[in-house]
């Protein structure tokens, strides 16, 4: 567009060749647009670009060194979209947002405000230098006070989740100053070291109030140990929540007005179009405490009728679960995984729905198996930690790096072991019994509700059963439950038909003992502080491979296994309880009846 406006100039005999040369060289030197670089140079007035922007466009123009903006209206467009497209909203009248932009004929431009704002957009056009000057007045200098948030516009929640007065005692070292910012929020972050972020490119002063709102919501998760935030706008309501020990719980509830900001903060951080609000977009956040603490969070922003929600889901290492013993697992189902992981080839498969810690099982697993004289090697979609001495992969399927293309390039690798992040299709499902028949351990996830269910799953996508029979050693099923806060804990008297509904035997009913947390500061009333899982480990026995040949009923896999010794998902839940370890409640929660 820029060429064409100066061969437009030049048409019109407002410029000449050379100045119209001379123009281009100063843009390419300094920047900036055409027009703006010819009226430097003094070869043309900018009331005279400013008459033909409009008479090509065919749009009023606008002086905004003689224009007043109501605040309200300045609102509309969040400062990091004004700057991006040289545009102030000037004026709402019956549904209709007039907009004053540099380049009036930027359609992408006008869509995204009208998509954002939710108005029909009309344009005027302006000069850039107008553009700059109303751009300090009112978005530079006055930001703070555009974005002022009061104390009483929030719904803070719980307030036992929102007290931070030892946070400095956890992070020694960290580079964070906790105050009582009563006009922002209880507890807000005042300070935080962000890795590799560009703060002079967000638009918002460091100490701006939506940025040191986010630090926060992001710091307050850390100390909490959640492991995830979701950040949610309603046609009424914008609220922030936790998922703690795999309940999601409310955190606080932000003024509305505010929303659009508090996205575009977070794609800041995370590298993403703050432009883009149309579709779905992922990234990530690093976060760098002081010295001793880093943290990762996985972020996904999703377009709803509302605006975007965005989850963040924390990685933190430092509370990665390496020691298997401390997992969960029952004794006997302990042994017969550390027995398969320890079998030159075959394949083990731990399966379950999204966020029951799969992944943390297959890590444990890798981490001890990675020993110097091993190739291990991991397909993951995403990378959630990096482990050192094992080789993994990113999967990226638009680009045609699937599991299944990864997994055929491992295997001219000469790996010892294999660990597919999840058996999606056929094609993965057969590459990887394959290498579990060629030589290799295979590790790998599915989403099935028990373990027997693995079996029908994997014939349903097509695979012969004496494959199945012959490659895959042992099934894991596990779901995560919470623990018992041992801060609360106390002994309770549950009836008895209810005990026996659960699975108990009527015998053990004099000598056993239920707990249940009353609810303390330390678990912010919940009576839980923590999970660890149920698991259902079921290992391809002699018997087993002949039904599974034979294509036998899952339900009769299952109770060949269940008279092997199998302790299903239910009976691993009742051993906890046993154990006062955790409630009736999440057994029956996560778990079926036998």
């Amino acid at each position: 567009m820029k060429e064409r406006l100066g061969e437009l100039l030049l048409k019109a005999k407002l410029i000449s060749e050379e100045q119209l040369q001379l123009g281009l060289e100063e843009q390419k030197k300094f920047g900036g647009r055409l027009g703006f670089n010819l009226i430097k140079l003094g070869f043309i007035k900018e009331e005279d670009v400013l008459w033909f922007l409009s008479k090509q466009y065919g749009v009023p123009t606008i002086n905004l060194n003689n224009f007043e903006v109501d605040e309200e209206t300045i609102k509309l467009i969040p400062v990091d979209l004004a700057k991006k497209y040289n545009c102030i909203p000037i004026s709402l009248m019956v549904g209709t947002l007039t907009v004053a932009m540099v380049d009036p004929s930027n359609v992408f431009a006008i869509d995204d405000i009208k998509f954002l704002t939710g108005f029909s957009v009309e344009t005027v056009v302006t000069s850039e230098s107008s553009f700059k000057k109303a751009f300090e007045k009112y978005f530079r200098k006055k930001k703070a006070d555009s974005l002022e948030i009061n104390a009483k516009d929030y719904d803070l929640g719980d307030q036992d989740m929102m007290d931070d007065s030892d946070l400095n005692e956890e992070f020694d070292d960290a580079i964070v100053d906790v105050e009582n910012f009563d006009n922002i929020v209880k507890g807000a972050i005042d300070d935080v070291e962000v890795v590799e972020e560009q703060e002079e490119e967000s638009g918002f002063d460091v100490e701006a109030p939506i940025v040191k709102l986010v630090n926060g919501i992001l710091i307050k998760a850390i100390k909490m140990e959640v492991s995830d935030i979701h950040i949610e706008p309603y046609e009424k309501a914008f609220r922030v929540r936790y998922r703690l020990d795999g309940v999601l719980r409310k955190a606080m509830g932000l003024p509305l007005k505010i929303k659009n900001a508090v996205v575009s903060r977070i794609k800041i951080m995370s590298k993403l179009d703050i432009a883009e609000k149309r579709l779905p977009q992922d990234g990530r956040i690093k976060l760098k405490l002081g010295k001793k603490k880093d943290m990762d969070f996985r972020v996904s922003v999703l377009p709803t009728i509302f605006g975007e929600k965005v989850v963040l889901r924390l990685l933190d290492k430092a509370n990665l679960q390496l020691d298997m013993t401390k997992l969960g697992f029952e004794t006997k189902s302990l042994e017969l995984f550390q027995e398969a992981i320890q079998k030159p080839f075959g394949m083990v498969l731990v399966t379950g729905p999204t966020g029951s810690g799969k992944t943390t099982t297959l890590y444990s697993a890798l981490s001890q198996l990675n020993k110097e004289h091993t190739n291990i090697m991991t397909a993951e979609d995403p990378v959630e930690f990096n482990l050192h001495g094992i080789n993994q992969i990113q999967v990226k399927e638009q680009i045609g790096l699937t599991f299944a293309a990864a997994l055929r390039s491992f295997l001219r690798q000469d790996p010892d072991i294999v660990m597919v992040g999840e058996i999606r299709d056929r094609e993965t499902a057969e590459i990887g019994i394959k290498a579990a028949l060629t030589g290799h351990l295979v590790l790998s996830t599915l989403h099935t509700n028990d373990a027997p269910g693995t079996i029908g799953r994997l014939l349903n996508m097509g695979m012969e059963p004496f494959l199945v029979s012959s490659a895959v050693i042992l099934i894991v099923a596990q779901r995560l439950t919470r623990k018992i806060c041992s801060e609360c804990k106390e002994e309770i008297t549950p009836p008895i038909k209810a005990l026996l509904h659960l699975g108990f035997l009527e015998e053990e009913m004099d000598s056993l003992k239920i707990y249940k947390g009353k609810g303390c500061n330390n678990c912010g009333n919940t009576g839980y502080k923590g999970r660890l899982a149920l698991y259902e480990v079921m290992k391809i026995t002699e018997n087993i491979k002949e039904l599974i040949l034979n294509e036998a009923p899952i339900n009769e896999i299952k109770k060949i296994a269940r008279q092997g010794g199998m302790q299903t998902l239910r009976d691993s839940g009742m051993q906890k309880i046993r154990e006062g370890t955790t409630t009736i409640d999440e057994v029956l929660r996560v778990t079926v009846a036998n």
